[in-house]
């Protein structure tokens, strides 16, 4: 068995991470890079996850980047994705299936168009991008990172189709990680819960600043600290660790004993 320090270590692999612009799959970028792994970010503008791309290259951090435009909705994108990927790193050992995107509406007010959207990117996406990264994915020890959300646990007032979306990227999760176990491939999800991302800046007003990492008592979350997560998941340190849902969500909601 390899010493402790080398089970976590993700130096080396070949890590594509979709919707990688900002928030999560930024720094979810930036904690591979760190830590030496190659990474091909992508956004479906090119402008958007250039910079994340020479952040990395400029770093002095062994690992690089790759920034490609890609619509993880549109197929044969998706698989150019998946090519580019293999032709600048020479295969590919990590997906974080990050790429998401939802607006608060009642279920009522959602219109066809709307609920086929955010059906489109959150889930549709990561059937596109999973399967198009599989056989590249089977050839080694490779890893499926899905990003989900409490609100596909637990449902969610507002967020009624990006909530049934993650819901079926959960039980995704657990079924491709059935299938795909005899092939050498782990696949994990996370949900995460509120994450102080530019989207939760816009909808609530709060931000990484408004956040202290070190404080146990709290419901909102920072970007790094599910990056940190998904490291893990792409290291022999969680090798058995297979199709499950980390959630990530701060202090759970409880049912407290009433005063007597």
């Amino acid at each position: 068995m390899p010493a402790r320090n080398t089970r976590f270590d993700v130096s080396g692999q070949s890590v594509l991470i979709t919707g990688a612009s900002s928030g999560i799959g930024k720094a979810t970028a930036e904690a591979f890079g760190a830590d030496g792994a190659n990474v091909v970010v992508c956004s479906r503008e090119q402008e958007n996850v250039d910079p994340v791309a020479t952040e990395i290259n400029d770093s002095d951090h062994s690992g690089e980047a790759l920034a490609v435009e890609c619509d993880v909705t549109d197929r044969e994108a998706v698989e150019a994705l998946a090519d580019a990927t293999v032709a600048a790193f020479g295969g590919l050992d990590c997906l974080v299936n990050n790429a998401g995107a939802s607006f608060m509406a009642g279920f009522d007010d959602i219109s066809e168009n709307g609920w086929e959207t955010i059906v489109d990117i959150n889930l549709n996406g990561t059937y596109h991008c999973t399967q198009a990264a599989g056989d590249a994915l089977a050839d080694g020890s490779g890893t499926v990172i899905n990003l989900a959300s409490v609100a596909g646990q637990q449902g969610a007032p507002y967020m009624s189709h990006y909530g049934a979306a993650k819901a079926a990227v959960i039980n995704l999760t657990s079924t491709l990680a059935y299938e795909w176990a005899g092939q050498g491939v782990r696949v994990n999800c996370i949900a995460p819960g509120f994450v102080a991302t530019p989207g939760v800046e816009t909808q609530m007003g709060i931000t990484a600043d408004d956040v202290e990492r070190d404080t146990v008592k709290r419901r909102m979350g920072l970007s790094e600290e599910i990056a940190d997560i998904a490291v893990f998941l792409a290291s022999s340190a969680s090798s058995y660790i297979v199709g499950e849902t980390l959630t990530a969500r701060g202090v759970p909601d409880i049912e407290e004993t009433p005063d007597v």
